[in-house]
């Protein structure tokens, strides 16, 4: 692939994000609290996570081993940084799951296809279609501003991510299917603040590595998770009253 069809792959990911943006606003993703039979078979949560998230994990690897990119900074550091996210996606994050929830084999479907198609975006983004940062460029590059500003965005969102991830794995006690209003963390200022984590997390990786395929991933991130948010908040304030739900944002704080 050559940097022109590289380009055109980045405007194609982003009509299709586009697209899944506006959908989202008039058709539910049929997992967790939206799940319904109308999706058709349906799998054990926990191995559905896995098996959606790890392709993009292995789609990498095997990227940076075919680049010969090895431990040049910053290059590797990227490599490491997103690695690292999805390490945790793929095969922690499913296995703290409680309850015995299940996902629509078509959500996991698409979420293979997408993942594969990340993979491939970062990837190329990374180690071969960046001339932002040309590889090599050495430790020296993670001194800049944008760099630091970067970092530190990616790791004030991971933690934002994982902290309310662990909020809501503890609402319930063992043996409760119920449903309630996460209230700790982020969650006293949004009803989605695992997704404006991960937003966030995703936006400092594309000021850090100044590549545009990460920026085409910030813009997925909100197509996927901006409209579900806002299901998820309609659907809080049905189920538990505009009292309880409150001033609450969606997913920004202060903001939507």
């Amino acid at each position: 692939m050559d940097m022109e069809t590289f380009q055109l792959f980045l405007w194609g990911m982003s009509g299709i994000a586009l697209i899944v943006f506006v959908s989202l606003y008039f058709v539910k993703a049929g997992y967790g609290i939206f799940r319904t039979p109308s999706w058709g078979w349906a799998v054990s949560n926990k191995w559905a996570w896995m098996l959606m998230e790890c392709p993009v994990f292995a789609v990498m690897c095997a990227l940076w081993v075919r680049s010969g990119t090895g431990v040049a900074m910053p290059q590797f550091l990227f490599f490491l940084l997103f690695q690292l996210h999805y390490f945790q996606r793929s095969f922690v994050f499913p296995f703290l799951m409680k309850g015995k929830s299940r996902m629509p084999v078509a959500i996991m479907a698409m979420g293979i296809v997408f993942n594969v198609l990340n993979g491939l975006m970062q990837g190329g983004g990374l180690f071969w279609f960046n001339s932002n940062v040309p590889t090599g460029t050495g430790a020296g590059y993670l001194l800049s501003p944008h760099a630091l500003a970067g970092l530190a965005l990616f790791a004030v969102g991971m933690g934002i991510n994982l902290h309310s991830d662990h909020v809501v794995r503890n609402l319930r006690k063992p043996g409760d299917t119920g449903h309630y209003l996460p209230r700790k963390g982020l969650y006293r200022y949004v009803t989605s603040a695992n997704y404006f984590g991960e937003l966030v997390e995703w936006t400092g990786f594309a000021v850090l590595t100044a590549s545009p395929a990460a920026w085409v991933f910030v813009w997925w991130t909100a197509a996927n998770l901006v409209p579900r948010a806002d299901a998820i908040h309609r659907r809080y304030r049905e189920e538990f009253g505009d009292e309880a739900v409150g001033k609450r944002k969606r997913i920004i704080p202060f903001v939507y």
